[in-house]
């Protein structure tokens, strides 16, 4: 754990350009490299749109080397922290909280993994717990890390709307992606881009939007960098991989049924697909794709 102070070599560039925190605690790493950032964040109780856009979205830039800030929040956050670990790439982790503490504990898991491929971030004290009204002060901090901010799902009023309107008055780019008119989940979102945010469908919306030095920074993937085939169709992995292309979640007992599929082998054969980066399990013994609509296109 490291204490920066505004001025230090290793301090953010991106950060030590606007008005910054005192201090900065860090567990991990901050690296020159870090300056090439972009913020993803959202809702805590996001759907699985809103999961597998965020991590599709921030594998792919990840694997150009683009840094992925969040906020270690339940549900886009998180999915945007696990799409750019995925990807082999960068990541940091802006908390509400001393960077000593795991909130939300669920997230325990992706503090070693954040540890080593970039950092934990907090502008609070060691020891400093979770409370309500250190977010929206972390959101600022948050929004100055990255050269813009992607909102993809939000609430009518959420915490990441107050991210977006810090990073437009700190002259960042704001991009939002568009949800359903009927979802309350994209009712902010589509509320950013009628004020003006930039719409997007893909990591190179967001890329042609940062200033000309910035995107000559953006690296092309090596072939390596694009990770494992999808599993032979013909295989046991792809016949189940099939069946989770689609829009919403799927139970195993469905997967089962549906499938004609003896449950052991079921229960195997996703876990096999979900270490492999094909399938993610959610609450309830659900089952999504990821990066399902990349396959599908």
């Amino acid at each position: 754990m490291r204490r920066l102070q505004p001025g230090d070599p290793d301090y953010p560039v991106l950060l030590d350009a606007v008005p910054a925190p005192p201090a900065l605690w860090v567990r991990g790493a901050l690296v020159t490299a870090d300056a090439l950032a972009v913020a993803i964040v959202g809702a805590r109780r996001a759907t699985p749109y809103g999961v597998e856009v965020a991590e599709r979205l921030a594998a792919e830039l990840a694997l150009r080397g683009v840094t992925i800030v969040s906020g270690f929040a339940r549900g886009i956050d998180t999915a945007a922290h696990r799409g750019a670990l995925a990807a082999g790439g960068r990541t940091l982790a802006v908390l509400g909280s001393g960077v000593d503490v795991v909130y939300p504990p669920e997230n325990r898991g992706l503090v070693r993994a954040i540890e080593g491929h970039g950092a934990l971030v907090s502008q609070f004290a060691p020891g400093t717990p979770a409370l309500p009204g250190h977010f929206p002060v972390r959101n600022r901090t948050l929004a100055g890390l990255a050269l813009g901010v992607v909102v993809v799902e939000a609430a009518s009023r959420s915490g990441a709307q107050i991210t977006a309107g810090f990073a437009g008055d700190l002259g960042r780019e704001v991009f939002a992606v568009p949800g359903r008119i009927t979802s309350d989940a994209s009712a902010g979102t589509n509320r950013l881009i009628q004020d003006g945010a930039k719409l997007i469908t893909c990591w190179q919306d967001i890329v042609s939007e940062l200033p000309e030095p910035w995107r000559r920074a953006v690296q092309s993937p090596s072939p390596a960098a694009r990770g494992p085939a999808p599993p032979p169709t013909e295989s046991e992995e792809g016949r189940v991989l099939a069946l989770l292309m689609q829009d919403e979640p799927q139970h195993i007992e469905e997967l089962i049924a549906r499938g004609g599929l003896d449950p052991a082998r079921a229960a195997a054969t996703l876990v096999t697909l979900e270490l492999g980066g094909w399938a993610r399990q959610l609450s309830g013994q659900r089952w999504v794709s990821v990066h399902a609509g990349a396959r599908r296109a």
